[in-house]
């Protein structure tokens, strides 16, 4: 199976970035939950970025309006790796 390592550059709004944020909140209330693996010593401000960019991504994987496209993901670059 090859690998290909992708970037994006994404745009998200207020809203989303509050939403991410209320999430991540209430992920710390629960410590134990399957969101926590892998993101141990990772800032808040990483963790918001990181769900505004799954919900993102997410949501354009299932959506076929190309204006979505052209809203949210900028810039995408696409690198094979071995």
């Amino acid at each position: 199976m090859e690998t290909v390592e992708t970037t994006f550059t994404l745009n998200y709004t207020e809203d989303q970035y509050r939403k991410a944020q209320e999430y991540v909140e209430d992920m710390k209330k629960h410590p134990n939950r399957v969101y926590w693996i892998g993101k141990k010593g990772k800032s808040d401000e990483e963790l918001i970025i990181s769900h505004i960019a799954h919900k993102i991504l997410s949501g354009f994987y299932n959506n076929y309006d190309p204006s979505f496209a052209k809203r949210q993901i900028v810039d995408m670059k696409n690198m094979r790796t071995r």
